[in-house]
């Protein structure tokens, strides 16, 4: 049996993701154990931003599209990247209120549930806003993000909401 010829395509997207962020959860826990804190939020941070460079540059390439000149260009590229990257077990979506604004709403987050078992989230600092950050700045685009930040909104406030303004024409 092949499982490539019996798994559909969500199937196989769904099992490397899963695989990637078992990594990735992996690789945090034993940071901490070895570095502290806050050594671990600060290259947690750092290298979430670098990769999320990488692979928005990569997105936008294999869309054919060179610049993010408009908003609309910059809905589309969220839009595609996140039916590449997004998993089923990660609760999240991008709001489009007005031109210029997207707002990003988490209602449910399985990086607070996995820091919060290992006993760290009273000081755990938001590594996956830095994605989105990343991909803006691979992109370069201009914004302005509110709330101030990084500490994790869902231990602090039960949700997680961030608002991006951006200063498209």
């Amino acid at each position: 049996m092949n499982l490539m010829e019996v798994m559909s395509k969500d199937d196989v997207k769904e099992l490397l993701i899963k695989g990637w962020m078992t990594h990735d959860a992996m690789w945090f826990y034993n940071c901490l154990q070895e570095c502290g804190m806050e050594a671990t939020n600060k290259i947690n941070r750092q290298a979430v931003r670098m990769m999320s460079m990488i692979e928005a540059r990569r997105i936008t390439k294999a869309m054919g599209m060179d610049k993010v000149l408009t908003f609309n260009d910059l809905v589309k590229v969220f839009e595609e990247g996140a039916d590449l990257i997004k998993a089923r077990f990660m609760d999240f979506h991008l709001v489009y209120p007005e031109k210029n604004i997207l707002t990003w709403e988490m209602p449910s987050c399985f990086a607070y549930d996995g820091i919060k078992k290992i006993g760290a989230i009273d000081a755990y600092e938001c590594g996956i806003i830095e994605r989105l950050l990343g991909w803006l700045d691979a992109l370069g685009v201009s914004y302005e993000l509110s709330p101030a930040g990084r500490k994790c909104m869902m231990h602090e406030k039960g949700s997680c909401r961030w608002e991006f303004r951006f200063k498209f024409e």
